[in-house]
C-alpha cells in the first residue's frame, strides 16, 4: 500500500501548518531512536515521520503532494528542468521571446530572420537584435542540521550537482540561534545567467533535527534532568550540559517531578548578543530492578509519611 504522509503523521488532509509541527515533534520525540534503543523499527518510523514532516511542512512540495500523491517528486523535477529552458511566460503573464531563435521561423539567414519582418511595421533599420543578459535562476536547496548547531551555529557542507555534472561542494554558515524552516540565501551560487548574465542565488532552507532530551521553545531551551529518588528527597548537585559547557544545578530538597528550575542566560544566543533562558524540568527515575527488600523500604516510607498526592486533583 502506497504511503501516505497525513496517516503517517496522524492528520487529516485539511490540517493546517501548526498542526503539522506539532504532530511531528510529538511522534518525532516518541520515536527518536535515541529514545527507544530497545526497539529495531523505531528508527524506521523515525525516517518516515521525517520523510512526512518534510514534505508536508513545505508549502509547494505539500501542494504537488496532494495534487499528484507520491508522483509529486517527478513532476516537481519536470518542472525544475522546463524551469531551466526557454520561458514563455513572465510573472506578467506576457510572452518572454528572450531565449527563443526566431531565425528558426523566419529564414535563418544572415541579416534576415524576425529583423526583417520587424522592420516592415516598424520602419526600423534591419540589423542585429541587442542581447540583453540577465540573472540566472536561483537554486533552492534543503539541508538538515543538529540541533546543537542550529544553536550554537557552525558551518555545514552541501553538495550541488551542476548543469554540466560536476558536483561542487559548498561550505554553508550557520548563524547561531538559526530556526527551523529559515533560509540562508548565497548570492551568485545558483545558475550562471544567459549571455553572460550574473549568477542567480543558492537558497539554502533550514530544517534542525530534534534532540534526544532539548527543546526550543522561541529564545528559551527546555530539558529534561532525570534524577534519583534520593537526589529528590534530599537534594542534591548535578551535572547539566548547556551550550556554554557543563554546570552545577542544584535539586532542592524535597523534589519533585515536574519542577522547573530556571537558569538565566543559558538559553538560545543569538549574533546581536540577547540570549534567553533555559528551563531544567525535574524527572524522578527509579531503578529498573526493585527487588523485595526495596519495595519494603518504600512501602514502610509511605506509610510513615501518609498524605495524599491529589488531594487537590479536580476536573
Amino acid at each position: 500500500m502506497a504511503e501516505d504522509f497525513y496517516k503517517t503523521l496522524g492528520l487529516s488532509r485539511d490540517a493546517s501548518q501548526a498542526d503539522i509541527q506539532k504532530a511531528y515533534r510529538e511522534l518525532a520525540r516518541k520515536h527518536h531512536p535515541d529514545l527507544n534503543p530497545d526497539d529495531k523499527t523505531a528508527k524506521e518510523k523515525f525516517q518516515k515521520i521525517q520523510r512526512a514532516y518534510e514534505v508536508l511542512n513545505d508549502k509547494d512540495k505539500r501542494e504537488l503532494y496532494n495534487k499528484f500523491g507520491l508522483d509529486f517528486e517527478r513532476y516537481a523535477a519536470a518542472g525544475a528542468a522546463g524551469g531551466a529552458g526557454p520561458q514563455w511566460t513572465t510573472d506578467a503573464g506576457n510572452v518572454n521571446f528572450d531565449d527563443f531563435d526566431f531565425s528558426q521561423i523566419f529564414g535563418g539567414q544572415p541579416g534576415g530572420g524576425f529583423g526583417d519582418f520587424f522592420s516592415q511595421f516598424t520602419g526600423a533599420p534591419r540589423g542585429r537584435r541587442g542581447a540583453t543578459s540577465r540573472k540566472g535562476p536561483d537554486i533552492r536547496h534543503e539541508i538538515e542540521i543538529p540541533f546543537q548547531t542550529a544553536i550554537t551555529g557552525g558551518e555545514v557542507r552541501l553538495s550541488l550537482q551542476r548543469p554540466s555534472g560536476e558536483v561542487e561542494t559548498i561550505t554553508v554558515k550557520v548563524p547561531m540561534g538559526i530556526e527551523d524552516g529559515k533560509k540562508i540565501r548565497l548570492r551568485g551560487q545558483g545558475e550562471p545567467g544567459p549571455r553572460g548574465g550574473p549568477a542567480g542565488d543558492l537558497i539554502v532552507i533550514v530544517h534542525v533535527a530534534l534532540h534526544a532530551w532539548f527543546e526550543r521553545k522561541g529564545k528559551n531551551l527546555e530539558v529534561r534532568v532525570p534524577i534519583s529518588l534520593a537526589e529528590a528527597a534530599l537534594g542534591a548537585k548535578v551535572d547539566l550540559p548547556t551550550p556554554k559547557g557543563t554546570i552545577t544545578l542544584t535539586v532542592p530538597p524535597r523534589t519533585s517531578s515536574g519542577r522547573r528550575l530556571r537558569v538565566k542566560g543559558y538559553g538560545v544566543q543569538f549574533p546581536d548578543g540577547s540570549q534567553g533562558d533555559l528551563f531544567a524540568e525535574l524527572q524522578i527515575v527509579l531503578p529498573s530492578q526493585l527487588d523485595e527488600k526495596d519495595r519494603e523500604l518504600i512501602r514502610k516510607f509511605d506509610q510513615r509519611h501518609e498524605f495524599n498526592p491529589r488531594l487537590d486533583l479536580k476536573w
